[in-house]
């Protein structure tokens, strides 16, 4: 089993672990004074005005801006399509975006963690106007997550059908992330909701990656009988990607730091609670790569080219490349605050910050979708 310390870390870049975990232990208290706060907004400013003379010369583009709190990137032909945490999707053709409204069945839940997270463009959405999302809400019983089949009318977005329901929800650990694998079916992450028991029960949907059909049903291939779980012992994982079709990697939040890749195999326990990190304990998987117990990364979306696996880091503020062949990790983008969700497409790589999530600072123009060729990167 391969794993990677954060002392072998190419680029070194150590983040204090503040006691609590690497996404939510962010500072989120503002500056209580007009000046103190018009002080940072011309840093800010200036600071902006930097990174656009780099990103120009390094062939970093910004595609658009004026994000609020972006969460996942779609993209079909020539158009993106993002989900924003409040309850939006964002389409974007060229530089041009598009609000559009998302009509739900129960009202999104936005407090801390929580909102429209997962999103995916149904494999035949050229003709069925289809999509699937991942939300938060509030409802007569109290907090959940759900999975919905989504249909687009016009510049809106309806639910049409609720695929998986009453996913375990609290003010954190939400996972949240949806993509469709090369076998065609559904997968999801789930976070524990911070209730890290669940994670190692087969029969709570928390703390899990999930695999369904497109309909919604139990795959009868899964790795339980009459069960959505796929892989479980999961804390907070929020990103999947399939270098080919035998196999997943995901990424995952660990407690204070040791946050996770992981090389996801179906009906493997991955550890959380009872391991994390570099432990050990039969019948558990250790991650393929880990920040180890002195640096956090709080790793989210994921993207693969060329036996590099690419992640969105929140608390570690860049995107990461780990080098499956080599074992090793590098930042290869940063200075551009907290990072949500990478996607590659030929040899470009696109990436969303999300620095109006609470936890960053934005400027002005809030966030942005940016878009590099992979031979500029670090």
């Amino acid at each position: 089993m391969k794993r990677m310390l954060a002392s072998a870390i190419s680029v070194s870049f150590l983040l204090t672990a503040c006691g609590n975990d690497s996404e939510e232990s962010v500072n989120k208290t503002e500056e209580s004074s007009d000046e103190k706060q018009n002080n940072s907004n011309k840093q800010q400013s200036d600071s902006d005005e930097k990174k656009s003379n780099d990103e120009e010369s390094k062939g970093m583009e910004t595609v658009v801006d004026g994000l609020n709190t972006p969460w996942s990137i779609e993209k079909m032909d020539n158009t993106f399509y993002l989900t924003e945490r409040p309850g939006k999707i964002v389409k974007i053709e060229g530089n041009q975006k598009t609000d559009q409204k998302v009509n739900l069945d129960e009202k999104i839940a936005t407090a801390a963690e929580a909102g429209l997270l997962g999103f995916v463009l149904a494999p035949d959405f050229k003709e069925s106007n289809e999509a699937y999302a991942y939300y938060t809400y509030e409802g007569n019983e109290g907090q959940f997550n759900r999975i919905v089949k989504l249909k687009l009318d016009g510049d809106s977005w309806e639910e049409e059908e609720v695929l998986l329901d009453k996913i375990p929800s609290g003010d954190f650990h939400h996972g949240g992330r949806l993509k469709i694998g090369p076998d065609d079916k559904l997968y999801a992450t789930t976070g524990d909701a911070a209730n890290d028991e669940i994670a190692q029960d087969k029969d709570s949907l928390g703390g899990k990656i999930l695999r369904l059909n497109l309909d919604g049903s139990k795959p009868k291939d899964n790795a339980f009988s009459n069960s959505y779980v796929y892989s479980y012992g999961h804390r907070n994982p929020q990103g999947l990607v399939w270098p080919s079709d035998n196999k997943l990697y995901a990424s995952e939040h660990g407690d204070l730091a040791n946050d996770e890749i992981n090389d996801i195999k179906k009906g493997e326990n991955y550890g959380w609670p009872v391991i994390e990190g570099n432990e050990e304990k039969d019948g558990m998987v250790s991650p393929l790569f880990t920040s180890g117990a002195d640096e956090t990364w709080a790793p989210s979306g994921l993207a693969y080219h060329d036996g590099k696996i690419y992640s969105a880091a929140l608390r570690g503020e860049a995107v990461l490349e780990f080098d499956t062949k080599n074992d090793k990790v590098k930042k290869v983008i940063t200075d551009h605050g907290r990072i949500r969700d990478v996607m590659i497409e030929g040899e470009t790589l696109y990436f969303i910050s999300n620095n109006s999530d609470g936890r960053g600072d934005p400027s002005d123009n809030y966030d942005k979708l940016y878009k590099i060729p992979l031979n500029q990167l670090k």
